[in-house]
C-alpha cells in the first residue's frame, strides 16, 4: 500500500520558546536598550525612551497595587489608542493582572456583556472620542456614577468596584467629572504609597503559564466570548513574529491597528516590546494622511494593516507628497490581499518585504505567516507556515483525522500559542479546542507539500470586513430586540473595497412597516457601527432547508446577484 503523505506539520524551531514572564522579558530589553526610543505617541506629543517608559510603566503598576488590584484580578481598558493604554498593558503585566481589551466603538449593552463577561473588577476609559460619550454610557448602566463615591457598588455588576477616568488630552491632575469616577490623578498619588521592592516582591510571584489577558472573539451564541491568553502565549507569538519580520532595536514600526484588537495589543505593541523596537502611534484612530505623515516623518521600517487600510493610505490624494522609502517590512492580516495591492504595497510603498498573516484570538493571534523570501504567489495564493513550535493539520470534517497534502478540510492548531481556553465557559472551550489540545480554526483550507496553507473559505458564518470579525449571531440577536421584527438573517456578501459587506434579510410582523434607513438607526442605537448593516432586504420568507433551517448560502448568492445587476 501506498503511503499518502499526510497534511501535518510540526515546525521545532531553531530557537527555544522564551521562558519568561512579560515583565521578566521586557525588564531585559530595557536593561538593553534604555535610552532607545520605546514609544512615540504623535497625537499626544509624547517620546518615551525604554527608561522612561518602563518607569511610568512601575509608576502606574504601583499605583494599581496600591488601589487594591492583585494577581489574577480583571482590569478592563476602554479607550482608543494613546500612551496611557501601552502604560496599562505593560503595568498590568508587571502585577499579574488580566488586561480585559475592550472595542472602543461598544455601545451601553456591548459594553455591560463585556463587563460581566469577563468578571471585570476595574475599569479604565477615556471621557469621549467623536460621537462616542463613555461618560454618559457608563451613567445609563451605573447611574450611581453621579451621585456616589469612586467604591462602586452594584447589583448589574457585583464584581465591578472601580471606574477609572483618564483623558490623554488633558493635564494628569484633570478633576473627573462626576464623583464615582476615580481620577487618573489619584492613580500617581496611590503610586507613591508602594515601593519599588514591593512591586518587584509582587512580579517575582508571577509564572509564565498564568493569565494575563483577555480578549473578546464571537461564536454562534450571538455575544463575544472571552479568551483567556498567557504570559507564554502572547510573549512567545509576538517575539517569534517579530524573528519572521527579521524586526531588531533598530526598526520603527507605525500602528494605524486599534489596540484593542490582538493585532495591535501583541503583534504590534508587544512585538516591538519584545526586541527594543519603537512604537509610533500616528493617531488615536486609524487615519490614512497621519499614517503616511507618521512614516514619513518618523522614518518608519514596517507598517502593520488590513488590505483596506494599506488601499486608503494608496489612494490617498496626498500619497505622492511622501517620502515611504524608509519602508521595509509589515503585516498585512485580517482579509486576503488581491495581487494588485500586492504589486502596489511593495511597488509604490517600498514594502518589499511585506508579509501576509493569519490566525484567530485564540491562537494568541498568528499561526500563520509569509516570510520575507517567499514568492509574490505564495505572499497572495498562501497565509505561509506556522510559526515556530506550532503544530497544524488540516482536519476532515467528519473524523478530525490529519488529511493528505492537497485536500479540503479544517486547519487546527495545536501548541504554544493556543489560548488557556474561554473564561469561565467550559462548554465553549470544549467545542474549540478537542481532547488532543487541536484548536479548531472554523475555516476550511489545504496544505501543500511544504506547509503552505491555503485558505478556501469558513466554516463559520464570521463576516470579516475590512479586518473586523464580524459575528451574524450578535447582530440576530439584537435585531429581535425590535418588536416590529418577526425574523432576521445576517450574512456577508462580497464587497470590493472591504473583502466583505454585511446584508440582513427581515420579516416583519404582520402589519408593521419599517424602512431601511429606520431599521439602520436602530442598529446605531445599540450595537458598533461598522455592525451596522449596509444591504437590507425586507422578505416575506426565506429560503430553507425541508428541516426548517435557514439557507443563508442561498441568500448570499440571491444577494450577490441582486447586487450584479445594480452594478451593471
Amino acid at each position: 500500500m501506498t503511503a499518502l503523505v499526510k497534511s501535518y506539520l510540526h515546525r521545532g524551531g531553531e530557537e527555544p520558546l522564551l521562558g519568561a514572564t512579560i515583565p521578566e522579558h521586557f525588564a531585559a530589553i530595557v536593561e538593553k536598550f534604555p535610552d532607545r526610543e520605546a514609544v512615540v505617541c504623535l497625537h499626544q506629543n509624547r517620546r518615551l525612551t525604554y527608561r522612561a517608559f518602563s518607569t511610568e510603566v512601575d509608576r502606574i503598576a504601583r499605583g494599581l497595587l496600591r488601589l487594591g488590584f492583585v494577581k489574577g484580578d480583571r482590569v478592563g481598558v476602554w479607550s482608543t489608542d494613546n500612551v496611557e493604554w501601552l502604560l496599562l498593558q505593560m503595568a498590568t503585566a508587571r502585577i499579574g493582572a488580566v488586561l480585559v481589551n475592550i472595542n472602543p466603538a461598544n455601545r451601553p449593552r456591548e459594553l455591560a456583556h463585556a463587563i460581566t463577561r469577563a468578571e471585570i473588577q476595574g475599569l479604565f476609559t477615556i471621557p469621549a472620542f467623536r460621537s462616542s460619550d463613555y461618560v454618559a454610557m457608563l451613567i445609563e448602566l451605573l447611574p450611581g456614577l453621579k451621585t456616589g463615591g469612586t467604591a462602586i457598588e452594584s447589583a448589574d455588576f457585583p464584581f465591578l468596584k472601580r471606574i477609572v477616568l483618564y483623558d490623554p488630552t488633558a493635564p494628569e491632575d484633570t478633576v473627573a467629572p462626576h464623583p464615582g469616577f476615580t481620577p487618573w490623578r489619584d492613580v500617581l498619588v496611590a503610586a507613591e504609597q508602594v515601593s519599588e521592592e514591593e512591586l518587584d516582591a509582587v512580579t517575582a510571584t508571577l509564572d509564565t503559564d498564568e493569565p494575563i489577558n483577555i480578549q473578546y472573539t464571537s461564536g454562534t451564541t450571538g455575544f463575544p466570548k472571552a479568551v483567556v491568553l498567557s504570559h507564554h502565549n502572547i510573549l512567545n507569538n509576538a517575539w517569534f513574529t517579530a524573528r519572521a519580520m527579521r524586526f531588531t532595536e533598530q526598526d520603527r514600526l507605525c500602528v494605524p491597528v486599534p489596540f484593542y484588537h490582538c493585532f495591535g495589543m501583541v503583534l504590534s505593541n508587544l512585538l516591538c516590546f519584545s526586541v527594543g523596537a519603537c512604537l509610533v502611534v500616528p493617531a488615536e484612530h486609524f487615519d490614512p494622511l497621519a499614517i503616511l505623515k507618521a512614516v514619513a516623518a518618523e522614518r518608519c521600517t514596517a507598517l502593520h494593516g488590513v488590505p483596506t487600510m494599506f488601499i486608503a493610505e494608496l489612494d490617498h490624494p496626498e500619497f505622492a507628497s511622501f517620502d515611504l522609502t524608509s519602508l521595509r517590512t509589515g503585516i498585512m492580516a485580517g482579509a486576503p490581499c488581491p495581487p494588485e495591492l500586492m504589486t502596489r504595497v511593495i511597488e509604490d510603498m517600498h514594502c518589499r518585504e511585506i508579509l501576509i498573516g493569519y490566525g484567530q484570538t485564540e491562537a494568541s493571534p498568528i499561526t500563520h505567516l509569509t516570510v520575507a523570501d517567499d514568492t509574490f504567489e505564495r505572499r497572495i495564493e498562501t497565509v505561509g507556515r506556522n510559526l515556530p513550535h506550532q503544530e497544524v493539520k488540516v482536519a476532515d470534517l467528519k473524523t478530525g483525522a490529519a488529511l493528505p497534502i492537497g485536500e479540503i478540510g479544517e486547519p487546527c492548531f495545536r501548541g504554544p500559542h493556543v489560548m488557556l481556553g474561554y473564561y469561565n465557559d467550559d462548554e465553549a472551550t470544549r467545542k474549540t479546542i478537542d481532547d488532543a489540545r487541536w484548536l479548531h480554526s472554523g475555516d476550511l483550507g489545504a496544505m501543500d507539500a511544504d506547509g503552505y496553507l491555503r485558505i478556501t473559505g469558513r466554516l463559520k458564518e464570521m463576516i470579516i470586513r475590512g479586518g473586523e470579525n464580524i459575528y451574524p449571531a450578535e447582530i440576530e440577536a439584537y435585531l429581535f430586540t425590535n418588536p416590529k421584527i418577526a425574523q432576521a438573517a445576517v450574512f456577508g456578501v462580497a464587497d470590493e473595497r472591504f473583502g466583505e459587506e454585511i446584508a440582513a434579510w427581515v420579516q416583519l410582523r404582520d402589519g408593521e412597516t419599517m424602512t431601511e434607513e429606520a431599521l439602520r438607526e436602530y442598529c446605531r442605537s445599540g450595537i458598533a457601527h461598522f455592525k451596522v448593516p449596509r444591504y437590507i432586504r425586507f422578505v416575506t420568507e426565506f429560503p430553507m432547508t425541508v428541516t426548517g433551517k435557514l439557507q443563508k448560502f442561498r441568500m448570499r448568492e440571491m444577494a450577490e446577484k441582486m447586487l450584479e445587476s445594480v452594478d451593471a
